[in-house]
């Protein structure tokens, strides 16, 4: 038989894969001797079978389960549902990698309607035993029942009505009485069951309800929001009760050894008198600041964390999130954990830990997630657009950034707003592991309950969201869809923006300015810099992109689009022009009015990138795509150019395609109308001798020719664009160094690399469009079937997103070992949106491509990604 349940003094820390990473913490602590209530858990493994034998826990394991039970009665000295001295458990999801408010607790369970007259007795406090059993009935029925907690509030919110009690503490017994006849009425009502009385019966269905909770919906969706594994399970903790309900000597609390926002080196937490854990995390009540606990009890408690907060930084040489009870002036630990943090706090704690000698630059490297690099790129108000803005309010500053859009109140309604378009703003009384999806797809949160270490402010922390919390200012009535604040109402679908570095809400939209980059930030980018082997380039069409990489650490263009240049206004009519030409000499004439527009759009390039490597992509998509569609707008381009109606309409018809992502594109069209790259080669030439010239530098431009499927196409086509390029340099009298080269798209090109490397001096993988072609999908329209892919587990991550190492990457890694074979210093890298992709990156690394090229904001994660992919192949 398996060993499916563990004591905490048989774990320690590296057992985290089996324990879940509470477990192992809680196991660790112990082994280390500090203050942990004692407990068992049940494993992941364990969690597994469950699913494995279709949600059935079995004999064996509830053995076991009572086994460790028996151990624990005899440690503690209590009797579980024992009438005079009775164990109470609390009952906890611990996952292997943290997943914060995702799955369920359950407090105070072993309580009935015996037993805590029992405990009222021995604990001299007969209104602490009700609470604490009232707080047991709701979570059971709310968590192992499934009964909204609605239901629940309202019997509360009602009797503290009618007896006139302004807090959950103001309650008395008889109240509170009263509330747990109601409770047991709701469960009789929702459930069809009376609320079981035996603590082995509850502590059996809580195991189940904790189990089944790694598969509820928010689970899933913050598993794939942070692209966690789905099949690690979730580890079970039992852990005999301390309470922090029991009076004003008792207080619950949730710290951090470093401030989570800024990585201040300070102790920077919150705690709350007479209250459980749940109190503190929930929002239900606006905590203290850790500060104040100094004041309590001649700081006997405040002085004793301090010293544990040292010891458990220094022990697991990393920022930590405590969890914290005392009871009658005793302290308990009851959790531990690697802290989650903002980019900003996470660059700055791991610069002072390599600074304080605790770690090396490796590790600090690797302690960043790449991902969550997005949170330092994100903007800030300007200051002129602020200065004019209406203050509506101020609550804490939970998570940095700035945002605005337009309220909504349901997580359901911000998600059906959100993916119409709309940029919005989540509002809450406090939120809940149920609006983890509302909070991912808005621009910002503001709750009006809730302190630092809230569920809103962690899980906007985490996920790089805007967050005010706690702004108590605010008047909101979710049945009437608006709040109140300032003197102003605010209702759905108005505009506010918020401010998570200040905590201010206003009133509107207000306008964002570019972030800038220092500090740690650079400390971190210049040691990845030194790791890394891969170049980093960026993808950008206009010199303005191409700057903003720049600032970024780009160390190149891996992809300029030319296609997008003809869609400005002064010369989308050329474009059409030279399209709807009849002979060869007409078409000649429109571009060489496109010429002049496509030298200076080069040159712009050019002198924005220096003379870093710049990759232009001659001309991509089909010609239809650059012509109206609709009668209505080819009637209005007719009398525009002066054209027959019919005669327009009928070259769009022609033009037209049943699957133009295959059709008339690319090379192709090069091949049917040569006079478009030639022109386009002369531009790019042109203009390189021209800022060449003018600033003294050395421009060593990269002609990329897309789409190629056969070696012949890249043959034709490669003399064409040498012909025009030497002619356009000895027109210019000048001498510079260029190269030709092919965009590997087309897996029939991948699959005969050996042949079309013979024409190129460089290969670039486009690997949108070669997943694409690869899988038969259309990335346009693959969007309405991937979510049901990963549900369905076919795909673990949607392919356009993160390299399909099996199929995409096979065709890559065999073009990549083809392509060498002909020429051994043939360079070759990937410009597709897969190059700001972490795992993707780690790919680039193994088979050992020359560079990756991505969008400017993404490639201080392509730079950071791109360390730890050297780091983790040497591990």
């Amino acid at each position: 038989m398996p060993k499916f349940v563990y004591a905490f003094e048989e774990g320690n820390k590296d057992m985290k894969s089996l324990l879940g990473g509470k477990g192992a913490n809680l196991a660790e602590m112990k082994r280390i001797g500090l203050p942990v209530p004692s407990g068992f858990t049940i494993t992941t493994d364990a969690c597994n079978a469950y699913y494995k034998n279709g949600k059935k826990l079995g004999k064996d394991l509830e053995k076991q389960i009572f086994e460790l039970l028996e151990r624990l009665e005899k440690v503690t000295n209590k009797t579980f549902g024992d009438i005079k001295n009775p164990l109470l458990v609390s009952v906890r999801s611990g996952a292997v990698i943290s997943m914060p408010g995702m799955m369920d607790t359950v407090l105070n369970l072993g309580l009935n309607d015996e037993s805590v007259k029992g405990l009222a007795v021995l604990t001299e406090n007969e209104r602490f035993a009700y609470d604490s059993y009232r707080r047991f009935i709701q979570m059971f029925g709310d968590v192992v029942l499934s009964i909204p907690k609605y239901e629940f509030d309202r019997v509360l919110d009602d009797v503290k009505h009618t007896t006139n009690a302004k807090n959950d503490t103001d309650l008395t017994v008889e109240a509170l009485q009263e509330i747990i006849r109601k409770y047991k009425g709701v469960i009789k009502r929702h459930a069809g069951i009376m609320f079981p009385n035996d603590p082995r019966e509850q502590l059996i269905m809580a195991v189940r309800a904790v189990f089944d909770s790694w598969n509820n919906q928010r689970a899933i969706i913050y598993r794939n929001i942070n692209d966690i594994p789905h099949d690690l399970g979730t580890a079970v903790n039992v852990q005999s009760m301390v309470f922090g309900n029991m009076g004003e000597t008792s207080g619950t609390g949730v710290a951090f050894t470093r401030n989570p926002a800024t990585g201040e080196n300070k102790v920077f937490g919150e705690y709350l008198l007479n209250a459980q854990g749940e109190d503190v995390v929930a929002g239900i009540r606006t905590p203290k600041g850790i500060d104040e606990l100094k004041d309590f009890m001649s700081g006997k408690i405040y002085n004793q964390f301090m010293d544990i907060a040292k010891k458990l930084e220094i022990h697991y040489r990393d920022m930590q999130d405590i969890e914290f009870t005392f009871e009658k002036g005793e302290l308990f630990l009851l959790q531990t954990r690697t802290g989650k943090r903002t980019a900003k706090a996470a660059m700055n704690i791991a610069v002072d830990l390599v600074e304080e000698g605790k770690i090396t630059k490796e590790e600090a490297i690797m302690r960043i997630d790449p991902k969550q690099i997005d949170q330092l790129l994100h903007p800030t108000f300007d200051p002129d657009g602020l200065s004019k803005a209406k203050k509506l309010a101020k609550g804490l500053a939970a998570s940095p950034g700035a945002a605005s859009g337009r309220v909504y109140f349901t997580s359901e309604k911000a998600v059906e707003v959100a993916d119409s378009g709309e940029k919005t703003i989540l509002v809450r009384i406090e939120t809940s592991p149920e609006d983890i999806e509302g909070m991912d797809k808005s621009q910002g949160i503001l709750t009006a309950r809730g302190g630092m270490t809230s569920h809103a402010a962690v899980v906007a922390r985490g996920m790089g969201r805007c967050c005010v919390a706690g702004c108590g200012e605010l008047k909101i009535d979710e049945e009437q869809k608006q709040f109140v604040a300032g003197g102003v109402v605010i209702k759905e679908g108005d505009h506010i923006s918020i401010d998570g570095n200040t905590g201010f809400v206003y009133k509107g939209i207000i306008d964002t300015k570019d972030i800038e980059l220092t500090g740690s930030f650079g400390v971190i980018m210049k040691w990845a810099d030194e790791k890394r082997r891969l170049k980093i380039r960026t993808n950008a069409d206009t010199p303005r992109d191409a700057k903003t990489a720049v600032d970024f650490g780009a160390e190149g263009i891996g992809l300029c689009r030319t296609e997008h240049m003809f869609f400005a206004e002064d010369r989308i009519s050329i474009m059409r022009q030279m399209i709807l030409s009849d002979t060869k000499e007409d078409r000649i004439k429109a571009l060489d009015k496109l010429y002049i527009f496509q030298k200076e759009d080069f040159a712009g390039i050019f002198r924005a990138m220096g003379e870093r490597p710049t990759t232009i992509r001659l001309l991509d998509p089909p010609l239809h795509e650059f012509l109206p569609h609709n009668n209505e707008d080819i009637k209005a381009l007719a009398n525009a150019m002066n054209i027959d109606y019919i005669k327009l309409k009928n070259k769009v018809l022609e033009l037209k395609e049943f699957n133009p992502m295959l059709g008339h594109r690319g090379c192709r069209l090069a091949i049917t109308y040569p006079e478009i790259y030639q022109m386009q080669a002369k531009a790019i030439i042109g203009a390189a001798i021209e800022v060449s010239k003018l600033d003294g530098s050395n421009i060593k431009p990269e002609i990329m020719i897309p789409l190629v499927g056969h070696a012949k196409e890249l043959e034709i086509l490669r003399e064409l664009v040498e012909k025009t390029v030497n002619q356009t340099l000895e027109d210019g009298c000048y001498k510079l160094e260029y190269l030709v080269g092919t965009m590997i798209e087309i897996p029939r090109a991948a699959l005969t690399a050996d042949e079309v490397a013979k024409h190129a001096d460089f290969f670039s993988f486009g690997t949108n469009d070669l997943t694409q072609m690869t899988f038969g999908f259309s990335r346009d329209d693959a969007g309405k079937f991937i979510e049901e892919y990963k549900n369905k587990e076919i795909f673990e991550n949607d392919p356009f997103t993160t390299l399909d190492v099996s199929g995409v990457g096979s065709l890559i890694s065999t073009a990549y070992k083809l392509g060498r074979s002909v020429k051994e210093n043939l360079k070759i890298g990937i410009c597709g949106e897969h190059g700001g992709d972490p795992r993707s990156i780690q790919f680039c690394e193994n088979i050992g491509l020359d560079y990756v090229s991505c969008s400017p904001y993404r490639v201080p994660i392509a730079r950071l990604a791109a360390a730890q992919s050297v780091i983790n192949k040497n591990i």
